[in-house]
């Protein structure tokens, strides 16, 4: 068996909230950290450093690390590859220790992006600049991006990577960023890079064609093939920009029980696969995107048989029609629901209702005071996400609550300097006919 592995990397809060239409709230990305750490999953890409709205959750989801409530799931931090993100990210996120460098890489993009502005050597001598200021700022993992990597010429995808490298770049990402590539092709072009470079591969496919999963489990198998670990990227439930990134539970388990993964292509051992049916349902709760039916593994469907001959089989031995087991998903308890008296807590809670609330989760509070402190956390975090709150996230407003203020925090950019104020102190005396 090689000692190379494949590894896991959810890009849930990075990619998936450019979902268009949707989007998470800092805590539901917070929750989504915790449960992927729960997971084993190896690294979470949670979100953007130079973005000022990330800042406070940025911030406090590394607070998080340094308490130990996140061990195992490394976050990084993404960013275009130029020095002065890579500045301005280590500046607005100090504790910032993973960091993903991306620059277009294809003849389209660099022309159809730069407008004939700079050149492939300018892209290499970006990528290079922003490696070094990694390195300089104390950067322990650092990853070059290739955006559009499946139209780039590989050639200069291999010259790309090499010189990063040779900057101190940890790994090569091989983004399809338009989902464009087929699973054989993903094999030869993954193979001959990562025989070239000899440095790990991230596997980043979007799922335009349907096969983001089958590119991304074949352009981990030719990493490993080529003598190199494989970073899978993944999103919760295949979300993502357009038709969504490969899906994290249907990589996995085409790692682990696929006919010619199983047993061969080893993966991160840290990881637990019956942590899946909870990330998955908070995830779906979260963006409000209800899971397929039909969806592997997690969709209502997954083991549920109707056919008379499906049935008879499946009772006389699961094997017979359940590749998998449920089990193994952590799936199998009933999911109950209240259907007399309920008492939520939220944006208008009062204080008995919240404490009925903190009551049924056992949870107890000290003094009044205490008590009133997370009353309010909680009223501000339905505010933040506009949904009913869930018990991990109650959870975690007891647990953490100064985090849970840190990330709810955003300061909206306003100076009224320029044309701005101007405008402002013109409509104070001269408002507007139409607003609305």
């Amino acid at each position: 068996m090689t000692e190379n592995k494949i590894y896991f990397v959810d890009v849930t809060n990075r990619d998936g909230v450019q979902t268009s239409r949707l989007g998470l709230a800092k805590l539901e990305k917070t929750i989504i950290n915790l449960m992927l750490d729960s997971m084993g999953i190896t690294q979470s890409e949670f979100g953007f450093p130079t973005t000022k709205h990330e800042i406070n959750y940025l911030n406090g989801n590394l607070e998080l690390v340094k308490r130990n409530a996140i061990t195992t799931t490394k976050l990084s931090g993404w960013m275009r590859g130029i020095a002065e993100d890579v500045e301005l990210s280590f500046k607005n996120v100090p504790a910032l220790e993973n960091v993903n460098l991306s620059q277009s890489t294809s003849q389209q993009m660099i022309n159809g992006k730069y407008m004939g502005k700079k050149t492939p050597d300018d892209i290499i001598k970006m990528t290079k600049e922003a490696v070094e200021c990694a390195v300089d700022k104390g950067a322990k993992l650092i990853g070059v991006n290739a955006e559009d990597a499946s139209r780039s010429d590989i050639n200069f995808l291999i010259k790309y990577a090499s010189e990063a490298k040779k900057s101190g770049a940890s790994r090569f990402r091989y983004c399809d960023t338009l989902g464009y590539e087929d699973p054989q092709t993903a094999y030869d072009r993954i193979y001959q890079i990562a025989k070239a470079i000899q440095m790990p591969v991230e596997l980043h496919y979007h799922n335009d064609l349907g096969m983001g999963v089958a590119c991304s489990v074949m352009g981990a198998r030719a990493a490993i093939d080529a003598g190199v670990d494989a970073y899978i990227n993944t999103a919760i439930n295949g979300l993502g920009e357009r038709a969504g990134n490969a899906d994290l539970v249907s990589c996995l388990l085409a790692c682990l029980k696929s006919a010619g993964f199983k047993n061969k292509y080893p993966i991160d051992e840290n990881i637990k696969l019956d942590k899946a049916w909870q990330l998955a349902k908070y995830t779906s709760y979260a963006f409000g995107v209800p899971i397929p039916i039909n969806q592997p593994a997690v969709g209502d469907n997954a083991f549920a048989h109707e056919s008379g001959i499906h049935a008879d089989g499946a009772l006389k031995d699961r094997r017979n029609y359940e590749l998998y087991d449920f089990e193994e998903l952590g799936r199998g308890e009933p999911e109950i629901i209240e259907t007399g008296r309920m008492i939520t807590t939220g944006e208008y809670g009062g204080i008995k209702g919240f404490r009925n609330v903190y009551n049924k989760l056992e949870l107890e509070f000290k003094d009044e005071h205490e008590a009133r402190n997370i009353l309010e956390l909680v009223r501000y975090a339905n505010v933040h996400t506009q949904k009913p709150l869930t018990t991990s996230e109650l959870r975690f407003i007891y647990y953490y609550p100064d985090i849970a203020a840190q990330i709810m925090t955003v300061s909206p950019y306003y100076e009224p300097i320029g044309a701005i104020k101007d405008r402002v102190e013109y409509e104070i005396s001269h408002p507007p006919e139409n607003v609305i």
